[in-house]
């Protein structure tokens, strides 16, 4: 799952100077207008990473403005005077994932790589701040961390952190594995934690 439309326009949209509101799939995200869809598409990283956990816990999620209306009228989005959207902010997010949808979110302020990999293990998946740069993991040394939310949903075998990445602009980049000290670059040490068990 993507906060685009088109997985195929990723590399364009986010790369290049193509104009994410000229996607000819904007209808199957919910929202209203091309326009509606063109502003709100770039800030629906974390809609898409709760998407992709209620798809996992109940095999069916509401579609990505059926989230964002949700989220906005909970406050956990701020239109503000410039114009300019804030959010995902956490607090009012997990009270309305709670009480919506019966998810057992914890707002995580500050979550070391260690405490990350210990949700994980103990079956939690994690809505993770990182760098956007997480796409390409092996080329760039993020200039911050933070800002952007992908859903980290366990790990390998081997101990990788395995995640999808809603802006992914590959196939490979949409559901990643990194090692441990590799994710931690871009990692913003904070999130927010969900237990995804029957209540």
């Amino acid at each position: 799952m993507t906060q685009y439309a088109s997985p195929g326009l990723i590399a364009k949209i986010v790369y290049g100077s193509h104009d994410p509101g000229d996607d000819p799939r904007w209808v199957e995200t919910g929202a209203v207008t091309r326009e509606e869809y063109g502003r709100w598409c770039r800030h629906m990283c974390g809609m898409a990473c709760l998407q992709m956990a209620l798809l996992h816990r109940d095999g069916i999620a509401p579609n990505l403005f059926q989230l964002l209306a949700g989220a906005r009228e909970a406050g956990a989005y701020v239109e503000q005077d410039d114009g300019d959207i804030k959010g995902l902010v956490y607090a009012p997010a997990v009270a309305w994932m709670r009480s919506t949808y019966g998810l057992g979110a914890t707002v995580q302020p500050t979550l070391t790589v260690e405490e990350l990999t210990g949700l994980l293990d103990a079956g939690r998946m994690v809505l993770a701040s990182v760098s956007k740069d997480i796409r390409t993991p092996e080329d760039l040394q993020p200039s911050r961390r933070g800002g952007h939310l992908v859903l980290c949903r366990g790990r390998t075998p081997d101990g990788q952190i395995a995640f999808s990445n809603p802006s992914g602009h590959t196939p490979e980049a949409l559901a990643p594995t990194l090692p441990v000290d590799r994710f931690a670059a871009f990692f913003g040490e904070r999130g927010i934690s969900l237990d995804l068990r029957p209540a």
